[in-house]
């Protein structure tokens, strides 16, 4: 299909006239995730759409005299969706996701030094029939490589505002709140965001792409090239079908290196930490004990409860805890090369070699993060955009060889070869390998058994190098800090209470000796 069902019930025509509500579209990398920081800060929540799997992070604005939410919805190249994260953010902007309102109000924002590309999705984003702001973002970029656009020229042609941006070093976010402030207003009539496009509606692919070039011819000036002449040189050596996979494994080795080298500090703190708090639970329950009088009380407090509180609760997030560190790094390396570029490419060299085993190129950052530990390997897994190759690749993350089996590995190679360090090393590393060839095997038998399919080939976008933000990682950090302390650890939590209630109970009390 080339066209856009746009059928609504009414009760979602009712919720599109409340402008409460914006949303904030873009294709993948055009910065809308640094727009969304740069506009919400750390007020933003992170939670799964309705019924999905897929993320959206929300946050309270305070525009125009009113509390606003936004939306940060996944990245889309079209509303024909062709990805789960495509369709969710398709149905969010059509009001077809129960339990969330139709968005009143859009903020679609623009890579200025890819206008046109950009323009198709403006193309259908008008025929939502519902107020809009443009971002054009990253226009210090475009400044650079000699692009000219007409803003003004540009407003006229979309029939809504047009605001120049550039969200990594919030130069123009000032007035794109402004903008929206006049878009979310209820006293002001709706733009007529259709007007200038009317012929649009309903259109072939090709004829929107006529249109965005058109659109682009008028208010771009300037010659355009996709890449630098710079970008294309490290290209040659980043995408290199061999120089390329061991840069991948350069830089890999690299952040993993400085995982392990940073996060043992705070490792062995937070460690200290709880075994400190521990102790001083354990000390005040057996003063409390103490003043007790003698029965069943004074034993519960002294036994039970402080078996539960020190060693099932205290001991189980310290136990969830101590990993936290090895996670905000990691996603703190990840989101700065993510923003570089870096990523993309890493992901387009690996995929040949992955794709015999049958899993992506992305999946390659999530198997190397598991090897610091399983879950925010799992956690990494959302980069993946097919379901079922998505699935595989987390099936498969457990085989491989965590930071929390080293200390095993290395007290049996310290019994089998106490005196033969090159027999030690050979057999550590053999432990790493068969790992990874049980993990590569059962991705083969899973995507030929249970889960048939074929790898779906990588079609993506080589964006840009750009200079990463930092304020960005951080607010990155934070949210997968979150997410695992939300998730990952209250699940441990209570499977270390179970745990502990399973190996105190039942008591049959002490053994009676000397009876004949």
């Amino acid at each position: 299909m080339t066209t856009i069902a746009l059928d609504m019930h009414p009760s979602q025509r009712e919720g599109a006239r409340d402008r409460a509500c914006v949303a904030l579209v873009g294709n993948p990398n055009a910065g809308k995730t640094t727009l969304f920081n740069q506009l919400t800060g750390l007020r933003a929540k992170t939670a799964n759409f309705p019924g999905t799997t897929i993320e959206r992070r929300t946050a309270r604005l305070r525009l125009a005299g009113r509390n606003v939410e936004l939306i940060d919805l996944p990245g889309l190249y079209s509303l024909n969706a062709s990805t789960s994260e495509e369709r969710v953010a398709r149905d969010a902007l059509l009001g077809r996701i129960p339990g969330m309102s139709r968005p009143g109000a859009l903020i679609v924002i623009l890579d200025a030094t890819n206008l046109e590309r950009n323009l198709f999705l403006v193309s259908q984003a008008m025929e939502l029939d519902v107020p809009m702001v443009v971002a054009l973002n990253m226009i210090d970029l475009a400044d650079q490589m000699g692009l000219k656009i007409d803003i003004e020229a540009l407003s006229r042609e979309l029939g809504c505002p047009v605001v120049r941006i550039a969200a990594r070093n919030g130069q123009g976010i000032d007035k794109l709140r402004h903008a929206l402030e006049r878009i979310i207003d209820p006293s002001l009539p709706v733009p007529a965001n259709l007007k200038p496009c009317a012929g649009c509606t309903g259109c072939q692919f090709e004829a929107r792409y006529n249109w965005a070039e058109d659109v682009g011819g008028r208010v771009l000036t300037g010659h355009h090239m996709t890449h630098g002449k710079k970008t294309e040189a490290i290209d040659r050596v980043l995408t290199h079908p061999w120089v390329g996979v061991a840069a991948f494994f350069s830089v890999m080795f690299i952040v993993f290196a400085m995982i392990f080298w940073i996060a043992q500090y705070p490792m062995a703190g937070i460690e200290v930490l709880f075994a400190t708090l521990g102790g001083a639970v354990s000390d005040a329950l057996a003063w409390t004990a103490a003043s007790l009088p003698a029965g069943g009380l004074q034993n519960f407090v002294a036994g039970d409860l402080r078996s539960l509180l020190v060693e099932g609760m205290i001991g189980g997030v310290g136990g969830v805890l101590v990993f936290l560190p090895q996670i905000c790094i990691l996603f703190f390396f990840l989101s700065l090369l993510e923003d570089t570029g870096y990523l993309a490419r890493a992901a387009f060299v690996m995929d040949r070699l992955m794709g015999r085993v049958g899993l992506p190129g992305k999946a390659f950052v999530p198997m190397l993060s598991a090897h610091a530990c399983a879950i925010p390997g799992i956690m990494a897994t959302r980069v993946i955009d097919d379901k079922r190759d998505r699935l595989v690749t987390i099936l498969v993350l457990p085989l491989l060889t965590c930071s929390a089996r080293i200390p095993v590995y290395a007290m049996v190679v310290a019994l089998l070869f106490p005196h033969d360090p090159i027999l030690a090393g050979a057999m550590f590393t053999g432990a790493y390998t068969l790992g990874i060839i049980a993990a590569m095997s059962m991705a083969f038998v899973f995507k030929r058994t249970i889960l048939r399919g074929e790898t779906k080939p990588l079609v993506i976008e080589l964006p840009s190098y750009k200079t990463p933000s930092l304020r960005n990682a951080l607010y990155t950090m934070r949210d997968r800090a979150m997410i695992f302390v939300r998730k990952a650890g209250t699940v441990i939590l209570l499977a270390s209470v179970i745990l502990w209630a399973l190996a105190n109970y039942p008591n049959s009390g002490p053994i009676a000796h000397g009876v004949k």
